[in-house]
């Protein structure tokens, strides 16, 4: 049966404005890494929030918030959330945006219809975006899953030398705690989060069902040639890696272009040596991010890559090698989740699409333990990592309705 879900737009404005003051900078930006002063305000604040709604709160052994709607009945929970961390600077709404949408949707669930039949959890994740320790890669979500192994935290170094282990001590959280934050009864986690593309507003549509996480590859490659003269040096008698460069990275960026969307492919780091107007270099390292959400199609993509690399290089004289240092599958929505907001979505009215998510979220990570699925809120211009992101509360109210229509079908 469709339920009328009913958001205060003004509470949702005054909650998020009320979150970027700590951390806030450049007018519109924030800066809150994980264990700072300004991560431990806002944790603060959303467990205050918790609180006043009515829920039980926790922190865990990483620092995770969880506030709990105990359900009526027994059985695993049903919870929504997303990370309290920034990029340096980042803006108001990645992360932050679905931490405050799971804990406004169960508290308006439970002023509308009381207590629901099945628990409800919001949280706010620890830490997403590797903007203090660059190797933290879902620090929040991957302690819940179990996938910090005994020692990383000692191990784990910073952008200033610290190590994790440090940073959690300051405050005043114990690393050999980590294991007791791994939770296995959680049935379904649902995350809203802004877009970071251009497609929802292309398409002029407020709000998106995501279906699927792209995979993703990140590739090191050295092509390795001849150093020698850029001037006394005949062109049909070079083994130059710049010009093989050059080839492949046109190369794999137009094999994605033909492909289609959402396949996408970037070059985003060069460097040679040696690095001199009139020398034919005599390495060229680069960068190769590569990511489809389809798998069979992630494979063709890989391969199409990898085999035009190797022609080139081959063809050129050149030697060339590659690591890869990132290397995940696509992770798949749960069917019937989908099915359940796509309805909660029609139910509220709300105007909607079915998409892929090009980056990368807690979401897949939560998915080793629960079913899962995410929810888009458009942003302005496709911004996102920048203090320039923004999303209108129209559309955010839209995708908070959505996320507690859905909820609520779930849980009550």
């Amino acid at each position: 049966m469709a339920v009328s879900i009913d958001i205060d737009a003004e509470l949702v404005e005054r909650r998020i404005m009320d979150l970027a003051r700590h951390g806030a900078c450049f007018d519109t930006g924030v800066w809150r890494t994980v264990y700072s002063p300004e991560w431990v305000a806002a944790s603060d604040q959303y467990a205050a929030w918790c609180e006043e709604a009515g829920l039980k709160v926790r922190r865990d052994a990483v620092g995770n918030v969880w506030g709990r709607m105990e359900g009526t009945e027994p059985g695993k929970s049903i919870v929504s959330g997303s990370h309290i961390d920034s990029q340096k600077p980042g803006g108001r709404y990645d992360g932050a945006l679905g931490a405050l949408a799971g804990l406004i949707a169960i508290e308006a669930l439970f002023k509308a219809f009381g207590r629901p039949k099945r628990t409800l959890e919001a949280l706010s994740l620890c830490e997403e975006e590797g903007s203090r320790f660059p190797s933290t890669n879902f620090w929040g979500s991957r302690a819940i899953v179990g996938k910090i192994r005994q020692g990383d935290a000692e191990t784990m170094k910073g952008y200033e030398d610290e190590t994790m282990a440090e940073a959690m001590r300051s405050v005043g959280l114990e690393p050999a705690r980590i294991p007791t934050a791994i939770r296995d009864d959680i049935d379904a986690f649902v995350e809203l989060h802004i877009e970071q593309g251009p497609i929802l507003e292309q398409a002029g549509l407020p709000v998106a069902v995501v279906d699927a996480i792209t995979g993703m590859r990140h590739y090191h490659v050295t092509l390795t040639g001849e150093q020698n003269h850029a001037g006394a040096f005949p062109m049909d008698l070079r083994f130059d890696p710049m010009a093989g460069f050059a080839e492949i990275a046109g190369g794999v960026i137009d094999t994605a272009h033909r492909m289609g969307r959402p396949a996408v492919t970037t070059v985003g780091r060069v460097s040679c040596d040696p690095n001199y107007p009139a020398i034919v270099p005599r390495t060229v390292r680069f960068t190769v991010d590569a990511r489809h959400p389809d798998p069979a199609k992630r494979a063709v993509l890989y391969e199409r890559h990898e085999t035009f690399m190797r022609e080139v290089a081959a063809r050129r004289g050149l030697t060339i090698s590659w690591e890869i240092l990132t290397d995940h599958a696509p992770c798949l929505s749960d069917p019937d989740l989908i099915r359940t907001f796509q309805a909660a979505a029609t139910e509220q009215g709300v105007p909607f699409m079915t998409m892929s998510s090009g980056a990368g979220h807690d979401s897949q990570e939560m998915a080793a333990i629960a079913r899962m699925v995410m929810l888009f809120v458009r942003s302005k211009d496709g911004r996102s990592h920048t203090p320039e992101e923004f999303s209108s509360i129209e559309d955010i109210v839209a995708g908070i309705k959505v996320l507690a229509a859905g909820l609520h079908a779930l849980a009550y």
